[in-house]
């Protein structure tokens, strides 16, 4: 009995860690120098020298999809602030949805795209879904909204 506990916690934990990706390659590591933390001893932020960005539009409305078909938007996005924006992660609020997105850092005033992929096979009705970017301004998150009316098409009698 206490064999199959032990492997019972064995495996769970195995779960965890594997789940959870907690082991990185050096791969995906920012260079030092890209990264620029803004907080002071005092606690006060300084966002004088930190990237800033600002999205054409933070929703999008698919509308009508027929169940099976896949729907891609941009969210257009310009970096506003005084250093180079780097994204350091977009995720999305279910595995129907899949951002796209630069690697690269956004140089002060250039343009960047954040692309979203809806696949409504397996869905119907009303659909709302978000995908939040993490960056390196102030604040660090944003969270893009979408949705969809997934609609089954008829069958032929």
């Amino acid at each position: 009995m206490r064999s199959k506990i032990f492997f019972l916690y064995l495996f769970l934990f195995s779960i965890l860690f594997t789940a959870c990706n907690l082991w990185s390659s050096d791969g995906d590591k920012l260079p030092a120098d890209l990264v620029k933390n803004p907080k002071t001893a005092s606690g006060r932020e300084d966002a004088s020298h930190a990237p800033a960005v600002i999205f054409d539009t933070d929703y999008h409305d698919f509308g009508r999809v027929i169940q099976g078909e896949k729907v891609t938007y941009a969210y257009k996005f310009q970096n506003t602030g005084n250093a180079d924006l780097i994204i350091t992660n977009v995720s999305s609020s279910c595995g129907c949805t899949v951002p796209d997105f630069t690697r690269e850092p956004v140089k002060p005033g250039a343009h960047g795209v954040i692309k979203v992929t809806f696949d409504s096979d397996n869905r119907r009705g009303f659909q709302n879904k978000t995908v939040t970017v993490l960056t390196n301004t102030i604040p660090n998150t944003k969270v893009l909204k979408m949705k969809a009316q997934v609609v089954v098409p008829e069958k032929d009698n």
